[in-house]
């Protein structure tokens, strides 16, 4: 399996809050986590953890608010899926879709919870 290429620093509190404001929903307590580590990560396989960076650009090319209403686009497979979580559940699971149908009926579970499917890349 291999192992995940992270950014070399831990976003800033000025890049948190921006990111909250673009998303204008809490952000999972487990994304922040992770953000205070590192600003998000790619491995090898092409997997992302979008950084607090992009993810309100991400959100907004989406349109996740509009397809997704209550949900947070945290990441995608470099091949045509995201992965998101519940904005207000710092114990959701993270769950994947089509980036090109977002409804939340077509959502399928990756992982019971964020730090199991962190460590699973």
């Amino acid at each position: 399996m291999p192992d995940p290429v992270s950014r070399p620093t831990a976003a800033t509190s000025a890049d948190v809050a921006r990111a909250r404001a673009e998303i204008a929903l809490s952000l999972p307590a487990p994304l922040v986590a992770l953000w205070n580590v590192t600003d998000g990560l790619l491995t090898d396989a092409g997997v992302s953890v979008y950084s607090a960076g992009c993810i309100g650009e991400r959100n907004t090319t989406y349109e996740v608010a509009q397809y997704a209403p209550g949900f947070v686009l945290i990441g995608d497979n470099s091949g045509g899926r995201g992965f998101l979580l519940r904005a207000d559940d710092p114990g959701s699971a993270v769950l994947s879709s089509d980036l090109g149908d977002l409804g939340p009926e077509s959502f399928e579970v990756e992982s019971e919870d964020f730090a199991s499917w962190i460590e699973s890349l």
